[in-house]
């Protein structure tokens, strides 16, 4: 569909404008329309699975699993390795070293470490969500029940470090439409309430329910009261696992604290929790149950929390002062000092003793499920396989929910629609008193011609900064809910554009309504309502012309960057400044498909078809005909005009359609490690700490291994130059 969609852009490009061409892009974009509106419908993601017997059960028409069901899942690492290599260099720089461990149902695993340990980067991984990267090497072993993941898929949600919600919509109905798009299967609006009103009061979000969310130009709920909505969002679906991307962040102490009880709750209720978090304060780490700790990408620790990992650590010297937070603690134990040379090598050296000891002791522990050759095939495995599809209600259904939450989204924006209303008429009063009440003269050809072009960038540039400045921020959120499946990109988008018809409407309206009579245009109602609409249309492609921009770019601040630098290119082109028949050749297609020449040429035929001025000279513009044919517009007619302004808008949305899909997040490729270098994983049990690994050799009559004590930011008395590498190899 992509591929073949390239081919259609560029038969579009070439057709715009044109006779039989044009008539062949009509064809086109129709058939793209068709597909936009009737495509099929989403595929079931691995986080819209429900564990192994649900997956061994469901077909194509399978209905969904009890709401509120959660099947317990346990998840085994073994090996896991990551490596990222420079573009610059054949430099590799290890994220993750042979990090092994698991997670049970019932418990919470906090995943901790100091900054660029690889906490999110395991966190990804074991959820799937490592973006894909040609640079990146990612092998290993996950097990999800005792099976190979995702083959056995199970149904997970993933609440991110970022909060993204539609901000004019409240927590109530910010849930209660994702329950409609996500559990079709709840048709009655009584049950679909009482499930939403138990979230709520299960996250603690019944005080703010009635709450707008809210972004930075309108005040809504709290941040702690965000991060519990998108943990209430993701449980929606009923989840096995859930995976927080440090979800304390940018919280303050009570607030992180409402958050990882929350979370501490679902773990109790039968999920499996895993988080990473960063230096918690000690009553936020009372509430681990299990802590995995990453240095450098390695592993120091995996195993229960509260006083285990202390008493672990005191083994070899290292002891928690007390009335000192032991995330604090362990955090400095194994961080790296780079105040200077000597505290770098001191702190290395007994991060390096404490990585290699656990590495030792942890080889003694082995699962009870046997590594087979079945486990470890070398095809690899793709956490984003496409997997059997599965309707999330239908097209119609999704097109109107959608429709109704656009709608709420755009009508409610008041603060943006007061600054479009006020600039639209701050312009139209500025332009009108320049071009006040132009008359017939010879001089007035000139000016009408400019007042038309002034309107006719200022419309578009209003609509298109509007769009670009909130679209890429929006496209996260329908990148994240078209990959749970709740909807396809056709209703989506459909709706999108109708609901912004009324309120988008409003401003060319109101720009044309005060400027049309202080200029005295041609002073016609019908002439009025045409210049109305155009100009209205106008605004609508150049919308569309932002959604493809906000697609195609990352941020917003690069949408901001191309949106006005691809516009002037259409502006130069635009009939005003070059002549369609002076044109250079090779540029000649930018006229065709540029929406300012559309709006200018039906603006300048609507105005000046049928307008006499005063001449004295025989060479002088004795009628409106004549000044057309100055610019080339002689022969056009408005309705051509119109209809291709609608199959820009048209190729617009089209490709807005196809970058989507085209862009979807890809996940990185998780290959079999090979079996001779697969070793034994870590179990979250307590290690023997009454053995002496220091003074008693182990089972296999090998030498143990001796860690050294440095204490913390205490350099040695004399510091050997240092010769190691701290990025990997």
């Amino acid at each position: 569909m992509v591929q073949s969609g390239g081919k259609n852009v560029g038969q579009m490009i070439l057709g715009i404008g044109g006779s039989g061409l044009g008539q062949a892009l009509a064809a086109v974009a129709a058939a793209l329309l068709l597909r936009l509106i009737s495509g099929p419908g989403p595929a079931i993601s691995p986080e819209a699975d429900a564990g192994d017997d649900y997956t061994d059960a469901v077909d194509d028409e399978a209905e969904t699993p009890d709401v509120g069901k959660v099947v317990p899942v346990t998840i085994r690492w073994r090996n896991i390795n990551c490596s990222l290599s420079d573009k610059s260099s054949a430099a590799v720089r290890f994220l993750l070293k042979n990090v092994s461990g698991e997670a049970k149902p019932g418990r919470l695993l906090a995943i901790m470490g100091p900054s660029g340990s690889g906490k999110t980067t395991l966190l990804n991984v074991l959820a799937g969500q490592l973006a894909a990267s040609p640079r990146l090497r990612l092998s290993g072993l996950l097990e999800v029940n005792g099976n190979p993941s995702p083959n056995k898929a199970h149904k997970f949600a993933y609440v991110r470090q970022e909060d993204l919600f539609f901000s004019q919509l409240t927590v109530r109905e910010t849930l209660s439409l994702a329950a409609e798009l996500q559990l079709p299967q709840i048709s009655s609006s009584e049950e679909r309430l009482e499930y939403v009103n138990g979230l709520l009061f299960k996250l603690g979000l019944i005080s703010c329910a009635d709450t707008i969310v809210g972004d930075v130009k309108v005040r809504g709920i709290s941040g702690g009261e965000k991060k519990r909505l998108s943990v209430a969002c993701e449980l929606i679906a009923s989840p096995s696992v859930i995976f927080a991307d440090e979800p304390t962040t940018g919280l303050d102490a009570f607030q992180a604290e409402k958050v990882m009880e929350t979370l501490r709750q679902l773990a109790q209720d039968g999920h499996t929790v895993i988080c990473s978090i960063h230096q918690p304060r000690s009553s936020v780490y009372s509430k681990f149950d299990d802590i995995v700790l990453l240095t450098e990408g390695a592993l120091v620790y995996a195993g229960p929390a509260h006083d285990e990992p202390l008493a672990y650590f005191s083994k070899f010297g290292y002891n928690c002062p007390d009335h000192v937070n032991p995330a604090e603690f362990l955090a400095d134990l194994i961080s790296i000092d780079y105040s200077s040379a000597e505290s770098v090598y001191s702190s290395q050296k007994r991060v390096d003793g404490l990585v290699e000891s656990f590495s030792q002791q942890a080889s003694l522990v082995l699962y009870a499920t046997p590594i087979t050759r079945r486990e470890v095939s070398n095809k690899g495995t793709m956490f984003d396989t496409k997997n059997r599809v599965q309707k999330k209600g239908g097209w119609w259904r999704q097109f109107r929910l959608l429709l109704k939450r656009a709608w709420m989204q755009a009508s409610r924006d008041g603060p943006t629609n007061k600054v479009r209303a006020r600039m639209s008429v701050a312009s139209a009063v500025i332009f009108g008193s320049v071009f006040w009440r132009m008359g017939r003269s010879q001089t007035s050809i000139q000016d009408r011609m400019g007042l038309l072009q002034v309107a006719v960038i200022n419309t578009a540039m209003a609509a298109l900064t509007k769009t670009v400045g909130v679209f890429p921020k929006e496209r996260a959120i329908v990148n994240r809910e078209h990959a749970k499946g709740s909807y396809t990109l056709g209703p989506y988008l459909l709706s999108k554009l109708l609901a912004e018809i009324p309120v988008g409407s409003a401003f060319p309206l109101m720009f044309g309504a005060i400027l049309y009579p202080m200029a005295r245009l041609h002073p016609t109602l019908s002439r009025f309502g045409k210049f109305c609409g155009i100009v209205t249309v106008e605004s609508f492609a150049a919308s569309a012309m932002g959604l493809t921009v906000g697609a195609m770019v990352p941020t917003t601040e690069a949408a901001m960057a191309v949106g006005p630098s691809l516009m002037t290119v259409f502006l130069v082109f635009g009939g005003y400044y070059v002549n369609a028949e002076n044109t250079p050749i090779i540029f000649r297609w930018i006229p065709s498909v540029s929406l300012i020449r559309w709006a200018f040429q039906g603006l300048c035929i609507n105005e000046f078809r049928g307008l006499q001025f005063d001449h004295q000279h025989s060479y002088d513009i004795q009628n409106g005909e004549q000044a057309l044919e100055r610019i080339s517009f002689g022969g056009s007619h408005i309705r051509e005009t119109l209809v291709a302004q609608s199959r820009i808008l048209l190729f617009w949305y089209s490709t807005t359609y196809l970058l989507l899909q085209k862009n979807k997040p890809k996940h990185q490729l998780l290959e079999a490690a090979p079996l001779d270098q697969i070793q034994p994983a870590v179990q979250l049990e307590l290690l023997n700490t009454k053995q002496d690994e220091q003074t008693e050799p182990n089972e296999d009559n090998e030498q143990p291994v001796t860690v050294e004590k440095v204490e913390l930011n205490q350099p040695p008395s004399e510091s050997p130059p240092i010769d190691f590498v701290l990025e990997g190899l």
